[in-house]
């Protein structure tokens, strides 16, 4: 393996994380979209990509807060993948396809309840294959949850998470603070719209139950942090008593000791919303878990090479990763 050698070139960690949604080009894959009908009758979109080969290892894809499987980290990943000769599936987190969804409920970072419907599915349709998942930022956090929830019943042969908000109540602290404010702006304005959107949908559909329920949030003027939005929106429609209550029940960083599948986490010291007091101890890790942490990369960044040709480490490093973990597994 390798070893991540940060671009000098983007020193600091706002500059390799802001690299890639604004100055990639994104690959054209051409995807295959898959509806999947959740229990509560909602849907998510899952785009697949790469030769469904019967001995091949077939990987899941979650990305982050307000991105969807055409976020540039998603699609680099896949065509990486695909390199290989795997399939992959990126999942689009409820209302994060281009359609709002059905439901009052939306996607947060504990949604470990619709990812273990994902998983399920997705073991079936890849039956008697090798099953991975990797998730970035919430993907990552919603990931090491549901791994921790599982144990040795999760469904999935390996994982890998990059950029973990492992204490959501200080990520929410970390994202206001400096330049990282822009962030949480960003976020803040397409976490907002996400609602309206919804808001839009159900009124004009008349369903005036589901209407009803984003109608009791009140009026969505004057949020300004994460604290605010969680207290406001995320709490009641997903079922917390706050957001300190979402907070302390979703963090993935309480439910590491349990994870049973063997797992690689990425995570650098530079992670502009993450403190680096908010990574956890060795001590906190189950056995089965490597802790890879780089003193650069910046957030979903992790970019090596010259300004002519930039490269992304993580669309090395997971496959690599990966392959060696279905290789141990199979005894070859």
């Amino acid at each position: 393996m390798r070893l991540f050698r940060p671009a000098k070139w983007l020193p600091g960690g706002h500059l390799p994380t802001l690299y890639g949604p604004l100055c990639r080009s994104a690959p054209a894959l051409q995807r295959r979209r898959e509806r999947l009908i959740l229990k509560d009758g909602d849907f998510i979109d899952l785009d697949w990509y790469g030769p469904a080969e019967s001995s091949q290892p077939c990987v899941i894809l979650l990305h982050g807060l307000t991105g969807s499987s055409s976020s540039l980290y998603i699609l680099g990943q896949q065509k990486a993948l695909a390199d290989r000769g795997w399939q992959s599936v990126a999942v689009n987190w409820r209302g994060c396809s281009g359609e709002p969804n059905h439901v009052p409920r939306g996607y947060h970072s504990g949604a470990s309840d619709d990812l273990a419907e994902v998983v399920t599915h997705v073991h079936t349709v890849a039956a008697g294959r090798p099953l991975a998942a990797a998730g970035y930022s919430l993907g990552g956090n919603v990931l090491l949850k549901y791994l921790g929830e599982r144990a040795s019943d999760s469904l999935l042969q390996a994982a890998v998470a990059v950029s973990v908000p492992f204490r959501l109540d200080q990520c929410a602290d970390r994202l206001q603070v400096g330049f990282s404010r822009v962030y949480q702006t960003r976020f803040l304005r397409d976490m907002l719209a996400y609602v309206a959107n919804k808001r839009r949908l159900f009124a004009h559909q008349g369903w005036d139950v589901e209407y009803a329920s984003l109608a009791a949030l009140g009026s969505l003027e004057g949020m300004d942090s994460f604290w605010d939005f969680d207290a406001r929106v995320t709490a009641p429609l997903h079922g917390y008593a706050s957001a300190e209550d979402y907070y302390r029940r979703c963090s993935s960083r309480f439910f590491l000791g349990t994870i049973a599948v063997p797992t690689l986490i990425i995570q650098a010291l530079n992670d502009p919303f993450v403190y680096p007091h908010s990574l956890p101890e060795q001590a906190e890790l189950s056995p089965c878990t490597h802790f890879e942490l780089h003193a650069g990369g910046g957030h979903v960044g992790f970019v090596e090479g010259s300004p002519g040709r930039p490269r992304f480490y993580l669309e090395r490093r997971l496959p690599e990763w990966f392959a060696a973990q279905f290789a141990d597994q199979s005894g070859t």
